[in-house]
């Protein structure tokens, strides 16, 4: 029996859900990752979801499986209501129970979500997030739906899954029912509060009929809306009720509808920030209740669960990170633990563009069958040369399959543009980045130098077999009259705090850094780290006392900067914003009165401020400070005198390509080289 670390004895308990006994209160939530839709996807499914078993998590929700064509997320996206298809299904299950796992399939049915032709939905309403509009279901069709449910948990069950798990939130097809939002209907199934949740109830019921008492049942529930016209804390916690009186097991919280204009789970939204929600259903019920969205922490989970606001908690995007998540917290290693940033880079908005999920942390994440080799049995000695994360990844990648690693970083600190990012409010995360790589490169036995700039003489002499050039980009500056005037400084000036930035500002570049300074000068840093501060900017009720839960936003603060962002592009500012969280950094800049003008040209900047040229008028803004966002410079000089002395050389991350620091990029192509080598 191994070691069980006893500083987290709510997360490491045992629990009784149904007749399933949890060895732990840790849950791998579902994700729709599209894996199924590379080459080989039932290999690729088994990989992922075993990796998470062998890594001890309790229990592992999958992506979601519509019961019917029309309810599928996208085309091509997983159906389950046949027994042809089963075939798809066994090797994941089997893998699983293999590794010591127990795994739930999660029937979705995306309602008016759902982006193909034929969607349906209670009414007609149409989803602003979606191009097509819903056909209503006559009475007769939702019953025939029910049935669909009941069918899917049968086929399930015959897969060899350990249950169910009924999406009931997020505003798809079942959510779209109880709520007076989008539930107009006249029949058994609409109009007052029983009529609207006859649909889940009626669900749960007949797939509890379909599949006996020893399957699993979870109810994924609204805990809370976030959109006008819906669900109040007492019509929710009713509802909770009434789903355990049908037969479910478990109950888990979902948080939000993907059309609200709250944030829930980026990474500005502060950790653990809906427990309120989770407690309201957690005391309606005498089921096991599961906590969600950001629920990154081991420490996190504990808090939660001690407080007695749930009895599991559900963590996706952090098993996405590390897999080994919660035996790392079984043996007391969970400084160990590669944390989920909450970025949505790589999994939600690689999603919503129609590519497969990873992870910026952990890119093996979805790639099991091709990344992550094991030990070299050719061992070699390599140089990295920056200390960010391009550098850092690899160092880290190359060490643990067995290679000599020395890391050399010219600055006192690692990190690299991390240091930089992790200032912008609602990107202290990268604090947790940062602290994995420092811990993992000790692991690894990386030999680091810092301050330790180095030199093709140095490098030639040190006898390595190759040298990694890992050394990031500096900020370019652009050719216009004044650009050295000293108004004028760069985003590292300010980020750094070397510069003191006046009441006036134009911020010259709108791509992701021009975005970040402007909520650095503006935003309450506050707001990403505490909950109540961030309901009352976000305009969300606590106690979900009103429809969907939603109130006025507090007015904020009168920032101390005036902020005007300038592009030369004349296309809509923010286009090369992720798709998960653009939004909200636009709406916080909104908010903060940040004002923007495109299609510029930049003629001068001197004693008056910033002159400009828009549609052919010479313009001019009385800048106290002028910023420079306006992309960067590849600091690759280093590879070319290698190459010149013999020296095989590699270069990642920004000194690979500098337009638009990509954490994801570096990251990626920094673990791959490790592998290829």
């Amino acid at each position: 029996m191994m070691p069980v670390h006893k500083e987290f004895p709510h997360l490491l308990s045992p629990l009784q859900a149904g007749a399933l006994t949890l060895p732990n209160r840790m849950v791998m939530g579902a994700m729709h990752t599209r894996l199924e839709t590379l080459d080989r996807p039932q290999q690729r499914l088994a990989a992922f979801y075993t990796a998470r078993a062998a890594g001890e998590i309790g229990l592992i929700l999958t992506g979601g499986c519509a019961p019917a064509p029309e309810g599928v997320m996208e085309e091509g996206a997983p159906v389950l209501n046949g027994e042809a298809q089963l075939h798809e299904h066994l090797p994941i299950t089997s893998a699983v129970h293999r590794a010591g796992g127990r795994i739930v399939l999660q029937i979705l049915h995306a309602g008016r979500y759902a982006k193909v032709r034929e969607c349906v939905s209670p009414s007609a309403d149409k989803a602003r997030i979606n191009a097509y509009a819903p056909r209503p279901l006559a009475t007769d069709e939702v019953w025939s739906a029910i049935a669909n449910f009941a069918h899917t948990a049968a086929l399930a069950q015959q897969a060899g899954y350990d249950g169910v798990e009924i999406m009931g939130s997020e505003g798809y097809l079942i959510n779209e029912f109880t709520a007076p939002l989008t539930n107009k209907r006249e029949d058994e199934f609409g109009g007052d509060f029983d009529g609207r949740v006859r649909f889940p109830l009626e669900i749960v019921k007949a797939i509890r009929a379909r599949v006996g008492p020893g399957f699993m049942i979870i109810y994924r529930i609204s805990a809370i809306d976030l959109v006008d016209e819906g669900m109040t804390a007492t019509e929710v916690a009713e509802l909770a009720r009434r789903v355990e009186k049908a037969g479910a097991d478990v109950i888990n919280t979902g948080i939000g509808w993907h059309e609200s204009a709250v944030p829930t789970i980026a990474a500005s939204v502060p950790r653990a920030a809906w427990t309120d929600a989770v407690r309201n259903v957690k005391d309606a019920v005498s089921i096991p209740v599961m906590a969600s969205n950001r629920i990154n922490m081991p420490e996190v989970a504990e808090a939660l669960l001690a407080s007695g606001a749930a009895d599991l908690v559900s963590m996706a995007r952090p098993l996405l990170a590390d897999p080994e998540f919660a035996k790392k917290v079984r043996l007391g290693r969970t400084d160990e633990i590669n944390t989920c940033i909450a970025c949505n880079q790589a999994c939600l908005d690689r999603i919503f563009t129609e590519r497969t999920a990873t992870c910026l942390v952990n890119p093996a994440a979805g790639r099991e069958l091709e990344l992550g080799g094991g030990r070299t049995n050719r061992p070699r000695r390599y140089a990295v040369v920056g200390g960010g994360p391009a550098g850092l990844s690899f160092a880290i990648h190359a060490a643990r399959r067995g290679h000599d690693i020395t890391l050399f970083e010219a600055s006192d600190a690692l990190g690299g543009q991390l240091n930089l990012a992790r200032k912008i409010p609602g990107k202290s995360e990268f604090n947790e980045l940062l602290r994995y790589f420092e811990i993992s490169l000790k692991h690894a036995g990386v030999a680091v130098h810092l301050a330790a700039a180095m030199d093709a003489d140095r490098l030639s002499q040190g006898k390595y077999d190759a040298v990694i050039l890992a050394t990031g980009v500096t900020p370019r500056k652009p050719e216009f009259a004044g650009v050295d005037h000293p108004k004028v400084v760069t985003y590292q000036d300010v980020l750094t705090g070397r510069v003191q930035v006046g009441e006036k500002v134009a911020i010259l570049g709108a791509g992701g850094i021009g975005f970040d300074v402007a909520d650095f000068l503006t935003s309450d840093p506050q707001e990403s780290l505490d909950t109540a501060a961030f309901l009352k900017a976000w305009g969300v009720d606590p106690a979900i006392s009103t429809p969907g839960g939603l109130q006025a936003p507090e007015a904020p603060e009168r920032p101390s900067h005036h902020i005007h962002m300038f592009q030369r592009k004349p296309s809509s500012f923010g286009r090369s914003l992720g798709k998960s969280t653009g939004w909200i950094l636009k709406s916080r800049l909104r908010r903060a009165g940040v004002t923007m003008t495109g299609g510029v040209s930049y003629d001068a900047v001197d004693d008056d401020g910033l002159h400009y040229t828009v549609d052919g008028e010479a313009k001019r803004f009385e800048a106290d400070t002028v910023i420079l966002c306006t992309g960067q410079n590849a600091q690759r000089d280093l590879h070319d005198e290698l190459l010149a002395r013999g020296m095989p050389s590699y270069v990642i991350g920004g000194a690979y390509q500098a337009s638009e620091l990509d954490a994801q990029r570096a990251i990626d192509q920094a673990v791959r080289l490790a592998d290829a080598l």
